[in-house]
């Protein structure tokens, strides 16, 4: 970043001691690198009819860790802005995160997440703890308030496996509200225009110790169902062969599902509801 001025060598504040933070090395050095910190000149609003916002992902855990999925529709207010986004993304080797709200500043502060988690490992030799994580990303979208207040808001869901935590709890899910509030969700959570009917359809269908095949199906239906009553979350599209996105962390690591998995599993879920249009019902 310096090297323009130090004809190409290091500025010395590279070699200045500070914190394993690398939000706050730009925030010192380069703020105007931060999005998060570039708020809209006062009295400005952002008219979100023209901005793209993305809208529902959800998560659950199940048997071997935790399930993180989300639809590829992106709006601008009565428009389809965007049929294939990816909302779901992973943070490091044990962790992701989807986000709802808007495109732009959510994808940027995904990358400096990333980048966030990478840095700390390399400056303090390991790796943050999960909750750790969860902290650091609330703190980044606290940076981020005075934007979501002139509209630009940005609402991220973080999931992660956890090996300290007990057997069978180790797949973990993190909730946030728009001024970096964090709340840990048990079993399930969804976030966007549409999480109330994922979130309703997810009641019915969550059980403990789902396998793989069961909790991708389950997060399939929850966002079937949002889409269904939400016109901004995105059904499954046959005819072009966009599914959502359905990731999984275990002990092994992220591991976004193949595409042919998803369109299988998709296809699968598409042609039940063809006999039943609102979906399975909850077993008593």
């Amino acid at each position: 970043m310096a090297g323009e001025e130090t004809g190409g060598r290091l500025g010395d504040e590279f070699f200045t001691p500070g914190s394993s933070s690398f939000s706050e090395f730009l925030a010192a050095y380069r703020p105007e690198l931060l999005s998060t910190r570039s708020p809209l000149p006062h009295g400005v609003r952002a008219d979100p009819d023209r901005v793209p916002h993305g809208t529902t992902v959800l998560a659950l855990a199940y048997r071997d860790g935790v399930l993180i999925a989300g639809d590829r529709r992106a709006t601008m207010g009565n428009l389809i802005a965007q049929r294939d986004l990816e909302k779901v993304h992973p943070a490091d080797d044990h962790t992701a995160v989807a986000f709802a709200g808007t495109v732009g500043l959510a994808l940027d502060m995904v990358k400096l997440y990333q980048v966030e988690l990478a840095h700390f490992e390399k400056i303090e030799g390991t790796a943050m703890s999960l909750n750790a994580k969860a902290r650091r990303l609330a703190g980044m979208i606290r940076e981020n308030l005075g934007q979501a207040m002139q509209g630009l808001a940005v609402v991220p869901l973080l999931t992660g496996y956890d090996p300290s935590a007990p057997e069978g709890d180790r797949g973990r899910i993190f909730s946030f509200d728009v001024a970096g509030g964090l709340y840990e969700k048990s079993d399930f959570h969804a976030e966007g225009s549409g999480s109330p009917y994922a979130r309703g359809a997810l009641k019915k269908l969550f059980h403990k110790g789902m396998s793989r095949r069961d909790a991708a199906l389950a997060a399939l239906q929850a966002l079937y169902d949002a889409a269904d009553d939400d016109s901004a979350t995105g059904g499954p599209d046959i005819n072009r062969r966009i599914f959502p996105i359905v990731s999984v962390i275990t002990e092994e690591g992220f591991e976004r599902l193949p595409e042919p998995e998803t369109e299988a599993l998709s296809r699968e879920m598409v042609e039940q509801r063809r006999g039943s249009p609102d979906g399975p019902t909850a077993t008593v």
